[in-house]
């Protein structure tokens, strides 16, 4: 019985095995499962009922309970300017045991005059004799209240973020690298490339130019490791950015206080024509046609 010879392996054909070709031949012996189509449910979901429409918003609001604050009083202050004005001011708000939430001073355009924006938050009765007290003051000319007035009301913020991710804030507040992707390669693995923490600082980055455009704002400075943003607008608008901005690591903020200014009313030319000829009318009145006495 003659011997049985091994096969030859052709080298093209292992050649040919390890290509794409096969992947391709492979693909079409193992096909993909394919995924049941969406129903009518998922593509046009029923409307909610009145019961869960209510729900969901009753839900979603938060108790009363927990939002009653102190009410907010506003002072806008028109002083001499001079020295020793301020610390008379806050002297007499410390005096009755008031915590001021914001005080802003500067100069106008008049040159003897200065305008002083307070904003504290206590009882309307307490805050009136303070008012009344403010204006007593020799070099105090008056003391507004802009409490309940449809005011414009800005502050400034000037905070400073690190873009290296929140995980490395506290080393780089104890030592400022001038690099950021270096600090982030020594406390990082040794897999963590240069060009890895580059992209990672780069992502931060983006996200927070994104976030201060929604708000506004402008980013003023950009270095290896942190960015400067500033943004103007009200002081709930920016304790809202403030919040959002701390998970990627604040490590400085500066803000300047609210300062106020009221709303100048709009008149509207036809409605007062209109009055001032019900008013005409009614003076041209004849006394005979009135009822006696």
């Amino acid at each position: 019985m003659a011997a049985i010879k091994p096969a030859r392996i052709n080298p093209v054909i292992l050649r040919q095995s390890s290509s794409s070709t096969s992947a391709i031949s492979y693909k079409r012996s193992h096909p993909h499962k394919r995924h049941p189509a969406l129903t009518s449910d998922y593509l046009h979901p029923a409307p909610p009922s009145a019961e869960e429409a209510v729900s969901n918003i009753l839900y979603n609001t938060p108790p009363i309970g927990q939002t009653r604050t102190k009410q907010r009083h506003i002072f806008n202050c028109l002083v001499q300017n001079e020295p020793g004005v301020l610390s008379r001011v806050s002297g007499i708000l410390a005096g009755r045991g008031f915590n001021i939430d914001s005080l802003v001073v500067a100069k106008t355009e008049v040159a003897d005059l200065s305008r002083m924006t307070i904003v504290l938050r206590d009882e309307s009765n307490m805050i009136e004799q303070a008012r009344r007290q403010l204006e007593d003051l020799v070099p105090v000319w008056a003391v507004l209240d802009y409490t309940g007035f449809k005011v414009i009301e800005r502050e400034l913020l000037l905070v400073k973020v690190s873009i290296l991710g929140p995980e490395h804030v506290r080393a780089q507040m104890n030592s400022r690298s001038p690099n950021g992707w270096q600090l982030v390669q020594e406390e990082a693995d040794e897999d963590m490339t240069p060009s890895n923490a580059l992209r990672q600082t780069h992502g931060h980055l983006k996200s927070l130019t994104e976030l201060t455009k929604l708000f506004q704002g402008k980013v003023v400075d950009v270095s290896g490791d942190c960015a400067v943003i500033e943004l103007s607008a009200k002081p709930d608008r920016i304790d809202a950015f403030v919040k959002l901005v701390k998970p990627f690591g604040i490590l400085e903020a500066a803000r300047s206080g609210m300062m106020a200014m009221p709303r100048s009313p709009i008149y509207d030319r036809h409605e007062m024509e209109s009055e001032e000829e019900f008013e005409e009318e009614g003076a041209s009145v004849d006394a005979s046609l009135l009822p006696p006495g």
